[in-house]
């Protein structure tokens, strides 16, 4: 499994909670883009709306910008695929105060392009900087460790 795309942002601004794996509806070109390297995730997140789930907010560039159709929308909602547990599970916890649903990777499965979403908790200013404080730390150990 490769990845195609990655939230950095989201696994540093919040607390993952529980993980999920949804396909995606996508046109052909959108695929060749995706594969290509042209998705955004940041800023994005996922919405859960009359029993279906949708991605909000990506960008998908286009895979050749001159022969892009003319209503190619790069920033179209994408709906995602899950059975109906996972879609009552998320829609249950989508509505606690203070929780979300946020994209963190998409990858390629088996020739299917799948995206890794997750239930997420917003953190506080003092985690971020003990994650990068235990961030540096580690840079320097593995940094100590190679010059020996």
């Amino acid at each position: 499994m490769s990845d195609l795309a990655r939230n950095r942002k989201a696994t540093f601004d919040y607390e993952i909670l529980d993980t999920f794996e949804a396909g995606l509806v996508l046109t052909g070109h959108e695929v060749k883009a995706i594969r290509n390297g042209k998705l955004k995730l940041e800023g994005s997140h996922v919405v859960v709306r009359g029993g279906e789930v949708f991605l909000v907010g990506t960008n998908i560039a286009p895979y050749q910008p001159a022969n892009a159709p003319k209503d190619y929308d790069p920033e179209r909602t994408i709906t995602l695929l899950l059975n109906h547990k996972e879609v009552a599970q998320l829609e249950a916890k989508s509505e606690q105060r203070g929780l979300t649903i946020a994209p963190i990777r998409c990858y390629n499965k088996a020739g299917k392009i799948k995206l890794e979403i997750a239930i997420v908790r917003g953190k506080k200013k003092q985690d971020k900087r003990e994650t990068i404080k235990a961030r540096d730390v580690k840079r320097d150990i593995e940094r100590t460790l190679k010059n020996q």
